[in-house]
Parts: structure tokens; C-alpha cells; sequence
């Protein structure tokens, strides 16, 4: 027990550990995502239609977030993007707790979403700047589960919480998103290292946007876990209105959701060591499956022990999926565009936060019930096989920039010399072809 302890979580920077209790903190208070729903339907009585308009708003605002937190957490710094998101989310998660009118909390949403979600890419960025390569998969992984144990406890306490009035989950949200901000504040250290001047420099800055819509690889990969979002985002806006509409409590809902954090905090930490050494590809294809055949199932749940089973079911998809994306992500992100990758792959959640309860509600009031969830297995059906044809390619883009991003080893002083000697000499002949990097680029072309 031991020996696997210091191989989960030994030897982690400390940044890091600051970075999971603040983690942990704000998930422990994050109420009001899991219960919006249930909050905008039974407790403002608005319609299934207008609920999914508010969830969809507070999608939009966080793909503005996460666009131009990612752009801010490479230009400003990790630090301060993180403090400024956090503090102006705590805010408007009050301000939305005391809004009545429908436009003033579809507003509050999307402002809500735009400050929540502009954090995501900053956090990310600094979690791989300061976890080296090798200990990436499982500092991933434990800070998922710092997240999930959060979420399991917060789900079943916002449950009972809502005796005592809505208004208390704002409120307790709110302060732990503070809380959050004042551990980065005192404890965490700006970790983002200016890149060097080199002859591609500026341009790898004014083409930012430029090299990553050129990126198909990277693309595709967004792609891919967009429509897996559509899906897996189901939970949160069809899943509670089924539930309810078969009879079952806000109580029941929270209980069986909790499930979904309970198992990920059992099993998370066994996830890196069960698929470590094993096809990436092949990972992300059995966790489309199985999180579709999990939605699948909630067509024919009818009693709260079944969406429990559902749950269980599509959970292990999510504890296969999350800690191979943290990582191929990472390896797909040139250096100096870190912040923006990890905004563009938020962004996919972003979109499909936004257009999941919207096309979830057309397609529940439309074709009914049983369509929206078989439709979700058919699409990780689909996911699944994108994922085999595209992995080789991302695996061998992956090795490239590895061997792009890795240092140079030190060179002895007398080699030194003779290499600046050389290096004189090739800048005296005018007719020399310009050198390639280990990727197939002209050097100090941005990636």
C-alpha cells in the first residue's frame, strides 16, 4: 500500500498540491451548475425550453471565457488570470442567486459562465508548466479526483441544502470559489516563463490563432471530445428533467448523481496504473462506448436505482477518457501557445455546454424521450470509431513535438567553440538552406 501511495501521489511539486486543495475547496461548494435545472424549473417555474436557454447562455459565456482566458494565461500570466476569473465568478454566482426576472439570470449566466470557465485554460497551462512529463498522467488524475470528490459531496449536500432555500447554494459556492482565489493568491507563484527571442518568436505570437486553425490534428482531436461532450453534458440538463418527470425527488437526483463522484473517487487513482503503456487511442475508444451505452440505458430507467446503474455505467467511460485527454493534450501543445491550446480544447466543452441542453430539450420534446438517449449511444458509437482511425496520426504529431519541445543537452566548451565557429561560417554563405528541426519545420517555425 505503501509503495502504490508514493507511486500515485509521491514526488509532486508543491505548486501542485496548492493547486488540488483549491481544487478540491471549489468543488466542494459547487452547487449551482448541478442543481440550475432543477433550480430554474420547480423553484422559478420556468419552462424545460427556457432552463435550456439559460444553460445554453451560460455555454456561450464560457466559450468567450475559455478563448480568452487561454489568450490571457499566455500574454498576462497563469496568476493573475486565475485570480480575476475566480473573483468575478464568486461575485455573480451571487449576483445570480438574488436575480428573478428571466433576462437578469440568463445575463447573470452568461457572465457567470464567461468568469467560471476563463479560469479552466490558466489552471491547465499551470498544471503542465509546473508537473514534469513523466508524473503528467497521474497529477492529472489525481486532481480529477479532487474534483469528483468534491462533486460527489457537493451533490449530495446541495440536496438537502435546498430545504433550507436555493439562495444557501449560491451563497456557499460563492465562498468557496473566494476561498480558491485567496489559496492561488498566498501560496501559488506565477509559473508561466516568458519564451525566448528566437527568429520565429514573433511570429509564433501574432500567428496564434493563425497555427492552431491550422492544426488539423489538434482539431480533429477537439472535435472528437465535442461530441463526446454533447453527450456526457446530458446529466446535467435532460437528466435531472427525466428523472423528475418519472416521479423522483431534487433529493434523489443529487443522491444518485453523487454516484458518479463516489465511483470516480474509489477507482480514479487505479485508472493511470490500468492504462499505463496501453494505446491511447484504443482508451479514448472504449470510453466513447461505454459512456454512450450508459446514456443509452437511461431510455429505459424508470426508478432511481436504475439511473443509479446508468450512472455507474457512463462513469467508467468518464474515468477512461479524462486522464488520456489531460495528457495528449499536453503533447499536442507547442510551449508557447500552452494557454491557447488548453482554451480551444475548453472550448469544445464551452460549445457543447452551450448547444447540449438546447438541442437535448428540441430533440426530448421533438422525438421523445428514448431518441435523446439512444441518440447519445449511436454518437459513442461513432466517437469510438474516430478515435482508432485518427489516433496513429495524433501519436506520431505527439512524438514529433516531444522531441521539438525537449531541451538541448549542454554542450562542452571546447565543442562550444567549434559550434559558434561553424555557426559564423553559415552565417557568412549566403546560399545556405535553412536547417530542420525534428519535426519536418523550418527551424523556428512555430508548431
Amino acid at each position: 500500500m505503501q509503495g502504490w501511495l508514493h507511486d500515485t501521489a509521491g514526488g509532486l511539486p508543491r505548486t501542485f498540491w496548492y493547486l488540488w486543495t483549491g481544487t478540491l475547496i471549489n468543488r466542494l461548494g459547487s452547487f449551482i451548475l448541478i442543481f440550475i435545472a432543477i433550480y430554474l424549473t420547480q423553484e422559478r417555474d420556468f419552462s424545460a425550453a427556457q432552463a435550456g436557454l439559460v444553460l445554453g447562455l451560460w455555454g456561450v459565456g464560457g466559450a468567450v471565457g475559455t478563448t480568452v482566458g487561454g489568450t490571457l494565461a499566455d500574454r498576462w500570466g497563469r496568476r493573475p488570470t486565475l485570480l480575476t476569473a475566480h473573483l468575478g465568478a464568486a461575485s455573480l454566482m451571487l449576483a445570480l442567486g438574488f436575480a428573478r426576472d428571466l433576462w437578469l439570470i440568463a445575463l447573470g449566466a452568461l457572465l457567470l459562465g464567461l468568469f467560471a470557465e476563463a479560469a479552466r485554460p490558466a489552471f491547465g497551462a499551470m498544471m503542465i508548466d509546473v508537473v514534469p512529463a513523466k508524473d503528467r498522467l497521474r497529477a492529472f488524475s489525481l486532481n480529477y479526483w479532487a474534483i469528483n470528490l468534491g462533486f460527489a459531496c457537493a451533490a449530495v449536500l446541495a440536496g438537502f441544502a435546498t430545504e433550507a432555500g436555493y439562495l444557501l447554494l449560491f451563497v456557499v459556492n460563492a465562498v468557496t470559489t473566494l476561498i480558491t482565489a485567496l489559496i492561488i493568491f498566498f501560496k501559488v507563484s506565477e509559473t508561466h516563463q516568458p519564451v525566448v527571442a528566437t527568429a520565429g518568436g514573433p511570429k509564433a505570437q501574432t500567428g496564434a490563432l493563425r497555427a492552431i486553425l491550422s492544426d488539423r490534428v489538434y482539431l480533429g482531436f477537439v472535435t472528437l471530445n465535442l461530441f463526446a461532450a454533447l453527450v456526457f453534458l446530458q446529466h446535467i440538463s435532460m437528466l435531472p428533467i427525466a428523472m423528475g418527470d418519472s416521479g423522483l425527488s431534487p433529493a434523489t437526483y443529487g443522491s444518485v448523481i453523487a454516484l458518479n463522484g463516489v465511483l470516480i473517487v474509489v477507482g480514479q487513482l487505479f485508472v493511470p496504473r490500468l492504462i499505463k503503456g496501453r494505446s491511447r487511442s484504443h482508451v479514448l475508444a472504449l470510453s466513447a462506448v461505454v459512456l454512450g451505452c450508459g446514456f443509452g440505458l437511461t431510455a429505459f430507467a424508470e426508478t432511481a436505482w436504475f439511473y443509479g446503474l446508468t450512472v455507474l455505467i457512463w462513469t467508467i467511460g468518464e474515468m477512461l477518457n479524462s486522464p488520456s485527454n489531460a495528457t495528449l493534450i499536453a503533447e499536442l501543445s507547442p510551449n508557447e501557445l500552452r494557454g491557447r491550446y488548453q482554451g480551444v480544447f475548453s472550448l469544445s466543452w464551452q460549445i457543447a455546454g452551450a448547444a447540449a441542453p438546447v438541442l437535448g430539450g428540441l430533440v426530448r420534446e421533438g422525438a421523445g424521450n428514448a431518441t435523446l438517449w439512444m441518440g447519445c449511444a449511436l454518437i459513442g458509437g461513432l466517437v469510438a470509431v474516430a478515435h482508432l482511425i485518427s489516433g496513429p496520426t495524433r501519436e506520431r504529431r505527439a512524438a514529433a513535438l516531444r522531441a521539438v519541445n525537449q531541451p538541448a543537452p549542454p554542450t562542452p566548451v571546447g565543442q562550444q567553440r567549434a559550434t559558434e565557429a561553424g555557426e559564423a561560417s553559415l552565417v557568412t554563405s549566403p546560399g545556405s538552406p535553412p536547417t530542420e528541426n525534428a519535426a519536418g519545420a523550418p527551424a523556428g517555425e512555430a508548431r
